[in-house]
Parts: structure tokens; C-alpha cells; sequence
């Protein structure tokens, strides 16, 4: 059982992190040098080698990059980069499962967890429940959960609390943040965001070892595209009459 104090720190990082995955909309880099004691608080400061030959991830190498204190418009530019452009890479159910039908059952069962803890989607900003900062702000609710009912001495709820979050970490969070490190490390040129997947990962992974939960990790050349349903046409769309005009 983890302690108060390490489920709030827990919470805080989860809820930076989930934060610096969406569209950037004032510069959260501002808030990294808070974070600094609450990671080497937590042993991040220890070098944490991330699967899939991605580099060491650190609390130092992401303080690092964030010392670029980019402003906001060039943080907007990085994000597009990193992540605007490739559209799937922030989606859980993109990665590697064999046919659409599947991918409703996850995000069906992914939404069931939501729905258990009173975690509900939706607000300013619109996003499914696949999201990586979803994801990640879920985990946030549970560490702050757990925190709670440790502090009103609840321990049924406390153990109820710490095993939803080492099932959805082994179920959904912690099956694919390396894959999506390794994707950024991919196509994104180096710059804060390829750094910023790369700690993601390294703390997810230690916070499963922290909470004793396995992750069941796929190696990135056995995953591929989740396929789209296979019956996509553009008949009745109303462009098809001008695919043939010449002007």
C-alpha cells in the first residue's frame, strides 16, 4: 500500500503530464520547475532505461527540456509537429488490434472503468476516452481517490482504489505508452515533446512497479495499425460529382 503522500505526488504528475499531452493553449513548461521535488520525491531521479532502445528518461532529462521555456505559439508549432499531424498516435485503440469491432469493446471497457470512479468525459475540450491525457488524468482521479480514502481510514476502499489502477495500467496505460514513445521517438524530430513521451513512459512503468502491477507489453514490430471498418465507401458524397470535372 502506497502512502498518503506518495498518492498525492502520484496524482500531480499524472495530472502535469495529462495536461502537456493536449493542445497547448498557454505554456505548461512553466509549471516543470514545480515538479522537479516531487519526482526525485518519488525516485525519478534515478535513470530509468525505457523499452524499445528509446533514451534514458529522466527527471533531469525532462527538467532539461523543458528549460527551453518555449512560448506558446512555438510550443503549439512543436505539438504539431510531434502529434497534430499523425492524428492516431495519441489513441490507445490505434495500436495494434486486429479488426474495428475490437476497438469498440476497448473503448467500451475502458469506459466502464471511467464510469465506475465517477470519472466523466467531456467539458472544454472534447476527446475520446482512448486519449493519452484522458488516460493519464484518470490515473490522476485514482491516486487522488486512493489518497482519500487512506486519509478517512477506509481501507475496503483504499484496496479497491490501488487494484483499479494496477488493472488499468496493466489493461490499457501501461500495454501501449512505449509503443506511443517509440512512435513520437519516430516521427517527431527532437525537441520537447520526443522528450516529454519518453519520461511519460519511464514513469508509467515505474509507477506499475511502485503498485506492483504487470504490464503486458507488446515489442513495437508485432504491433500494427488497427484497421478501419471495411465498409468505408464515398458513395453519396457529394464531391464525387466534381472528382472527373476538368476546369
Amino acid at each position: 500500500m502506497l502512502t498518503l503522500e506518495t498518492n498525492v505526488r502520484r496524482a500531480q504528475v499524472y495530472r502535469f503530464l495529462a495536461d502537456a499531452f493536449l493542445y497547448p493553449t498557454e505554456n505548461w513548461l512553466d509549471d516543470a520547475d514545480a515538479l522537479e521535488p516531487i519526482l526525485r520525491a518519488l525516485g525519478m531521479e534515478t535513470p530509468s532505461v525505457v523499452t524499445c532502445d528509446l533514451p534514458l528518461a529522466t527527471c533531469d532529462l525532462l527538467l532539461a527540456a523543458c528549460n527551453l521555456r518555449l512560448a506558446t505559439c512555438d510550443l503549439q508549432s512543436e505539438y504539431r509537429r510531434a502529434l497534430g499531424v499523425t492524428g492516431s498516435v495519441c489513441y490507445e485503440t490505434e495500436y495494434g488490434l486486429p479488426h474495428e469491432f475490437r476497438q469498440s469493446q476497448e473503448l467500451a471497457d475502458i469506459a466502464g472503468f471511467y464510469n465506475a470512479f465517477g470519472f466523466q468525459m467531456g467539458g472544454a475540450v472534447r476527446e475520446r476516452p482512448d486519449h493519452l491525457a484522458a488516460e493519464l488524468e484518470f490515473m490522476c482521479v485514482l491516486a487522488l481517490q486512493e489518497a482519500r480514502a487512506r486519509a478517512h481510514a477506509e481501507p475496503e476502499h483504499t484496496e479497491i482504489c490501488s487494484d483499479a489502477q494496477r488493472k488499468f495500467l496493466r489493461d490499457h496505460l501501461g500495454r501501449w505508452i512505449h509503443l506511443f514513445a517509440a512512435r513520437v521517438a519516430q516521427i517527431a524530430s527532437p525537441g520537447i515533446y520526443q522528450q516529454l513521451a519518453a519520461f511519460t513512459a519511464a514513469f508509467v512503468r515505474a509507477d506499475a512497479e511502485r503498485l506492483g502491477a504487470e504490464l503486458n507489453a507488446c515489442a513495437p514490430a508485432q504491433i500494427f495499425p488497427t484497421p478501419p471498418p471495411q465498409d468505408i465507401d464515398c458513395g453519396g458524397c457529394p464531391v464525387l460529382e466534381y472528382a472527373d470535372t476538368t476546369y
